[in-house]
């Protein structure tokens, strides 16, 4: 493992058959293990680190303390027929963990020229994140599970192991994907989803109480669930009970206008099963 040192920074190490593109910016105390290439224009903030056999493509720009396991491959081309060869960029916010054989493309022309991620996120082993798509803060994509193109998931959601996210779908914030499931429509906030297809299955009480939501506002939630998914009432009518019934917190609020502006339509409820017949 060699050292380089530039007066006034501390040091960094990176091992000897890493290969880096001279017009990679390495932040301070960077560590980059063996074998790993990083491309022209990517730039590494201070106290990243990467294991053995990591690529990073540019143009990338990579915030702090963000660590990548082995065989991860970041600021990859877009897995898109129709790239050719534009200059798009991926951006990547501080304190991300990348574990083994994760993928994340940069963006295309055609949709943001940008794919970006914020900060406090993790993304294990196997998991995708496609070209253009937006992932908030404090998210969790779970093993294998895939992002396609277009996608957005807003902070403190959770992508189960193996599932597999339609393109242009967002993913409200607070909900859950249960592993396995096949999402094609958009997932409201602070929802639990599951299946395949998936479909709404309750809501993400238990992630609620865990980042600190009120009991009150975990109450209100589970009012606009029963109205949205239970009423029997169509979108803009549930819409307008919840708005006209809860309205005032921050989470409520923030169901409404995703509800509003949703372009895929909201994923669907779970069947509810038939009453016995009364004697």
């Amino acid at each position: 493992m060699k050292t380089a040192q530039t007066p006034g920074f501390r040091i960094r190490k990176i091992h000897e058959t890493a290969i880096i593109h001279p017009t990679a910016r390495i932040g301070q105390d960077v560590v980059i293990g063996p074998y790993c290439v990083i491309g022209e224009d990517v730039t590494i903030g201070d106290g990243c680190k990467l294991a053995s056999h990591v690529v990073i493509e540019g143009p990338t720009t990579i915030g702090r303390n963000c660590t990548f396991s082995s065989g991860a491959r970041i600021g990859v081309e877009p897995q898109d027929f129709k790239h050719n060869g534009e200059r798009t960029t991926l951006v990547i916010g501080d304190n991300n963990v990348f574990r083994e054989f994760v993928t994340v493309s940069r963006g295309t022309v055609a949709g943001h020229g940008e794919t970006r991620i914020g900060d406090n996120n993790m993304v294990m082993s196997y998991g995708h994140i496609a070209h253009d798509c937006r992932v908030g803060s404090h998210t969790i994509i779970t093993g294998g599970a895939a992002l396609a193109g277009h996608c957005t998931l807003e902070d403190y959601a959770i992508v189960g192991g193996m599932a597999g996210v339609h393109q242009f779908v967002k993913i409200g914030k607070m909900a859950m994907i249960g592993g396995m499931a096949k999402v094609t429509k958009d997932v409201p906030p602070y929802m639990l989803v599951d299946g395949n297809p998936a479909r709404v299955i309750g809501v993400n009480i238990v992630g609620m109480r865990r980042n600190g939501t009120l009991p009150e506002v975990r109450d209100a939630v589970r009012r606009a669930y029963k109205i949205l998914y239970e009423s029997g009432l169509n979108l803009s009518q549930a819409i307008g009970r919840i708005e006209q019934e809860l309205s005032g917190s921050e989470e409520i609020d923030h169901l409404v206008q995703f509800l509003k502006t949703s372009a895929r339509g909201i994923i669907a409820g779970h069947p509810r099963e038939p009453r016995a017949p009364q004697g």
